[in-house]
């Protein structure tokens, strides 16, 4: 699990492709500092397992689906990544909850200055869109941030300087595709609600489709 804090921004120093997969060598510092083979460390939003590392560097694999599912693809060597390690334990939840498994890409449509913020607006699929709320939690390329506005079409978010310069936000430009995961407890809530509880249970719990559904839920 991770909770959307970029910890450093690492470089892509080389990307090795198959017929449909990718080794990533990555260079990068603070992730590296307890870092182990197996380890999970988010790349621009997308959860990947350490296969090698170095004093330099750490490896990955990106699987077929991954590729298909993810902007990871269009990665060039020197390209700039957001790069987060697994939540430890004892660490503080200072984003929301994040799986690191990408939903889909978006694609960058406008950046704006208003003072001292920097919006974003994103447009999107409805597949993804359905699960973006005003206020919510949204991850762009592993970065935790919220929704100021949702339409039909896309999502904008404002962000601080600060969080722009710490990151790979501070490279994109309209056209540019982003990793999106949406805030998963929508996905499972949705799902509940599809699959009603058997009788007996929903009799012995009073929670029931009607409901939820009378009280906004």
């Amino acid at each position: 699990m991770f909770t959307g804090i970029v910890e450093e921004v690492g470089t892509l120093k080389a990307i090795r492709k198959g017929a449909h997969s990718a080794v990533l060598e990555i260079q990068a510092k603070v992730v590296l500092e307890d870092i182990h083979l197996g380890d999970s460390i988010a790349v621009n939003g997308v959860c990947l397992t350490a296969t090698s590392f170095s004093p330099s560097g750490f490896t990955a694999d990106v699987m077929h689906e991954t590729l298909n599912r993810s902007a990871l693809s269009a990665l060039r060597p020197g390209s700039r990544v957001n790069l987060e390690r697994a939540m430890a334990a004892n660490g503080r939840f200072g984003g929301h909850i994040v799986a690191g498994h990408v939903d889909g890409v978006g694609t960058v449509r406008r950046i704006e200055k208003d003072d001292n913020a920097i919006w974003y607006t994103i447009a999107a699929g409805p597949e993804i869109l359905r699960y973006v709320v005003e206020k919510g939690s949204i991850t762009i390329d592993g970065i935790s941030l919220t929704v100021a506005r949702v339409d039909s079409d896309s999502f904008a978010i404002s962000a601080i300087p600060h969080t722009v310069s710490v990151t790979v936000l501070a490279d994109r430009k309209p056209g540019d595709q982003v990793n999106l995961e949406t805030d998963i407890v929508g996905k499972y809530v949705e799902k509940l609600l599809q699959t009603p509880p058997p009788a007996e249970e929903e009799r012995k719990s009073g929670i029931t489709r009607e409901f939820l559904t009378r009280y906004g839920f």
